[in-house]
């Protein structure tokens, strides 16, 4: 019999499976760092009952599924869902990878430089460098201290200087650690329970059983108590900004999941409404954001030790008074509090949105390593019990002197002599100012404007389904239309929760006017989320939820929750824009915070490179450069405030409202956004889309430097336009880019090792269709241009395997795209972004599916052919960008080979020194791409092109 614990389910959609091995990073050994990561990429390179290297990749494509493997520090899971006809058979092959994986030398090879490029990918990101340097104040010998990432220098270098035959190890390690007593399983399909079950005894009992203790870290408490723990910590970050991190080692505290101490006392800690730490800082201007508790990541709970962090997003006044900041503290314990959210969670549990079968298998195998049996479904979501006890055993724990402090900034570039071994990081260490640490330890005074939040009048009680006033309708029906404003409506009568969902689109013709006008609008934006996020506050405990989103063309605002009282919550955001005001240090602290947004925005390869293709493609767009450039040239509080007044002055409001709403009801939101904000109506119309510029038939190419020096990854996208067709030929772009997606995976990363992200995807730029393959890699191993080279080999043999497609291939491929478009929503709001979708793009095509799969059906595999070999050809519309990373020197930037080490300068990655961001910084194309034309000045290239029509994809 299976001595793997099972659990079994059932769902609407896809069937999915989850598996979770109880050893993660804490069990690498010491001389080969990353080795269980290594490890869970390894086990899917085929098995000995499936041998194809990506076999298993290659069949959930062809049957609509997907999977994904993550390595903690005492866990490794690994998902997948796919159609249900298909899922057994899945099954059985994704279990070879726990009964007999190959790990074959060749692939170990190739796979290394897949590990090193994620870590190379992880490099630039502040959160995973805080988390290095954080591990290595552990105590020596301690886990946690481990360089859990595993690179090149690791698995492959460092292994060959020290004879260790890596293959060798890793088979011994699989042995050692993929054992079935370890496991945990969840599977969750629409077959009866029985067949779930005889399905699992059959496939999974072939796992081995090794019969050794399971690996035990228990017994290494207190890793931070050490001299080095209780330090303040200077840092400098790759992006711009200021942040303050105070943060307690405790002893764990998993098994006091049925109170969730660390929950209670984040609740208390981070929360944001009036007499609240952040309600104080936010008020002197000091602080934008604040964050308390533990995420539950291995990182910050395991079996040694449990973090208790508050994370403060400091402006620059902040930054300059973080002592004071640190000051603003407050401990309560009451027992109301506690009831209210635990009242709170029992309700979002009760009417909880099913998430979809692949994330819920995840969470439900890791559970069952964590929990009872009893407590599977609820141990991570419920608060069971009040108990004071242990709530205040952990409060007494988090006293300054037993705190750690990390201070990032870029203005302690210069000032940090020390870095961390694996990411570089910049930073210094000092003793934590004796004046200071006797104020935070005497009896310090709270602030009058401190005490406990007030009861939450957000709190849903009334959960009744409301009778439908109209017929129902499968799709959206406009319920409301005038001069100023249309609204959509839907009566939800199958999932049938008592929750709702609002959306509108405030479209306004000053927006694109200028990019100062555009900056303007963001900070609108971002001031009215200030301005809103205390009295809101209360709601968002509640389970309501609201996003505030400066649009290209207008202010969208989402609201979403329990129906009872999400109407107060949707009146207090309307009569916030209605009141707008900016007072001028509000004014000033956020025109900073955006500068810094912008220029963190800009130095990420993948955000930069959109951000060129769309200045290209879209007329009229705004660049974040000449957005930055706009910030840069000085803004006044009263032109912000003119600014909000003319926004207002004339609108078209467009709405949907879908859920336990009457319509007669729903139309009250419409009603009530035109007569609170009384505006005009447009004097001509705001389309909600840009026009497009039509690529010349011919190969272009614009090649920037990134901005982050420090940063080895560069990314290649080549885009080839299709131009405004119809929804059947978007379908069958959709059609072939799952053709490809297994292929190009398998060339490019696979095979060419060219980095870890490679992916070929549907471009849809305001109505106009297109396809792209992408590869993020870096430029201490290739040239961007040589990995474009690598893409046309690609798509030349792709074209190749189309050519050479039989004719039940196309049915399977075209069977499982059209299982994908016909499976059931999971929850209610796939099916109000769907038609969400339609009303912001005023597309209004809310069957579109169905159309979709109607044409699917008519497709056939010369027409497919066809249409790739046409925008391959001599006549196809090509753009290339190239955001071309740092770690090359520029004369070595033509040799294009595989250059593993890079020159010592340009591999640092110490986020010190960046381009400027006056302009676009570009590079000069090599004789390599002779058939490309450069593009060195995007508004000269785009002038005097042909545009595409504003365009709907109806037909």
């Amino acid at each position: 019999s299976s001595v793997i614990k099972l659990l079994v389910g059932v769902t609407v959609r896809c069937s999915a499976a989850a598996l979770c091995v109880g050893v993660g990073s804490f069990s690498d050994p010491g001389d080969l760092p990353g080795l269980a990561h290594f490890l869970e990429h390894m086990v899917f390179m085929g098995s000995e009952k499936y041998p194809s290297e990506n076999g298993f990749d290659a069949f959930l494509k062809k049957h609509g599924g997907s999977d994904n493997a993550s390595t903690d520090c005492e866990r490794t899971v690994f998902q997948f869902d796919v159609q249900r006809k298909n899922f057994k058979e899945a099954l059985d092959r994704w279990a070879q990878f726990f009964i007999c994986p190959l790990m074959i030398r060749d692939a170990i090879d190739r796979e290394v430089e897949a590990v090193d490029s994620e870590y190379q990918l992880a490099k630039p990101s502040d959160s995973h460098r805080k988390e290095m340097l954080f591990g290595s104040l552990a105590k020596p010998g301690h886990p946690m201290g481990k360089f859990y990432w595993g690179n090149a220098q690791t698995l492959k270098q460092e292994p060959k200087k020290k004879k260790i035959n890596v293959y060798k190890r890793l088979r011994a390690f699989w042995k050692k650690y993929y054992s079935a007593h370890y496991m945990t399983l969840a599977v969750q399909s629409k077959e009866k329970l029985d067949t779930l079950e005889e399905w699992v005894k059959e496939i999974f009992s072939k796992v081995p059983h090794n019969g050794l203790p399971k690996p035990d870290f228990s017994d290494l408490l207190d890793p931070f108590d050490t001299p080095a723990f209780c330090k303040l910590y200077r840092v400098v970050p790759v992006g711009k900004v200021h942040a303050l991190n105070i943060t307690w080692a405790l002893p764990p505290q998993e098994k006091h999941y049925r109170v969730k101490p660390l929950h209670y006392i984040s609740w208390l800690i981070g929360h944001e409404g009036e007499g609240s730490i952040l309600s104080l800082l936010r008020k002197k201007c000091w602080a934008l954001a604040l964050f308390g508790g533990n995420s539950e990541t291995g990182f910050d709970q395991n079996t040694t030790y449990s973090i208790f962090s508050i994370s403060i997003t400091l402006t620059d006044e902040g930054f300059q008074n973080f002592y004071q900041v640190k000051k603003a503290r407050i401990f309560v314990d009451l027992c109301r509090i506690y009831e209210e959210i635990q009242r709170i969670e029992a309700n979002e549990f009760q009417y909880q949105e099913q998430i979809d079968p692949i994330e819920y298998v995840e969470d439900i195998c890791e559970n069952m390593q964590l929990f009872p049996k009893e407590d599977f479904l609820t141990g991570d979501q419920l608060m069971f019990e009040y108990n004071p006890e242990v709530i205040t055993a952990a409060l007494s724990l988090l006293t300054p002197e037993k705190a750690n402090l990390m201070l990032l900034s870029p203005e302690h570039e210069g000032q940090c002599p020390l870095r961390e071994k694996w990411f570089g990081t910049q930073y210094s260490v000092e003793d934590i100012k004796a004046e200071w640490m006797e104020k935070w330890t005497g009896d310090l005074e709270l602030s009058s404007d401190l005490h406990l939040p007030a009861e939450n009048k957000f709190i849903a009680t009334d959960f009744t389904l409301k009778p439908s006033d109209c017929p129902d309708t499968e799709f959206p029906v406009r319920i409301a239309e005038s001069s100023q404003g249309s609204l959509w409506y839907k009566k939800d009568n199958k999932f049938k929760i008592p929750k709702a969902y609002i959306r509108f689109h405030l479209i306004s013709p000053v927006i694109q006017q200028s990019a100062k006008n555009v900056v303007l609008f963001d900070l609108l934006v971002n001031i009215l989320s200030h301005n809103l996020a205390e009295p809101a506050y209360e709601a968002e405990v509640a389970q309501l939820e609201y996003k505030l989103l400066a649009g290209e063309h207008g202010l969208v605002i989402k609201v979403k929750g329990f129906n009872h009282k999400l109407p107060l919550l949707f009146h207090l955001i309307i009569d916030h824009l209605a009141d707008f005001s900016a007072s001028l240090d509000v004014f000033s602290m956020f025109k900073e915070q955006l500068k810094k947004t912008y220029f963190n925005i800009l130095i990420k390869p993948e955000k930069l490179s959109k951000d060129v293709r769309l200045l290209i493609l879209e007329r009229s767009r705004w660049s974040m450069v000449d957005k930055y450039q706009a910030l840069s040239a000085g803004l006044k509080v009263e032109e912000l405030m003119e600014f909000s007044r003319s926004f207002r002055a004339e609108l078209f409001a467009e709405g949907l409202v879908q859920g336990n709403f009457s319509s007669a009801e729903s139309a009250q939101f419409l009603q009530y956004v035109t007569e609170k904000l009384k505006f005009s109506k447009l004097t001509a119309e705001v389309p909600v889309m840009f026009r497009v510029v039509e690529l010349p038939t011919k190969h272009h190419m614009c090649k920037v430097k990134s901005l982050n020096k420090g940063d080895a990854n560069s990314e290649v996208t080549v885009y080839y336009q299709s131009g405004p067709k119809t929804l059947r030929e978007h379908t069958l772009m959709e059609l072939l880019v799952m053709h490809m997606e297994e292929p190009c995976f398998d060339f490019l990363r696979t095979k060419e090792t060219l980095g870890y992200h490679v992916y070929p995807t549907c471009r849809n730029t305001s109505g106009v269709l297109g396809f792209s393959v992408t590869v993020e890699t870096q430029a201490t191993k290739f040239s961007t241009e040589l990995v474009e080279l690598k893409i046309e080999e690609f798509l030349v043999s792709f074209g190749e395997k189309l050519n050479a497609l039989t004719e039940d291939a196309f049915k399977t491929q075209v069977t499982a795209l059209v299982k994908l478009k016909e499976c059931e929503d999971t929850h209610l709001g796939e099916e109000v972004d769907r038609n969400w979708s339609e009303v912001v793009t005023q597309q209004y095509v809310f069957d579109r599916l169905n159309r979709e799969v109607d044409a699917l059906k008519l497709m056939t595999r010369a027409q497919l052919i066809s249409w790739f070999q046409e925008h391959r050809g001599q006549n196809c519309r090509k753009l290339s960008v190239h955001v071309v990373g740092f770690g090359v020197e520029e004369n070595d930037e033509e040799r294009g080979g595989n250059t593993h080490g890079g020159d010592e300068k340009g591999d640092s990655t110490g986020g010190s020194t960046y381009g400027e961001v006056s302009q676009l910084n570009f590079v000069p194309v090599s004789p390599k791409m002779a058939d490309a034309t450069a593009i060195m000045d995007i508004p000269g290239f785009t002038e005097g092109l042909p545009l595409f029509p504003y365009h709907k994809i109806l037909e």
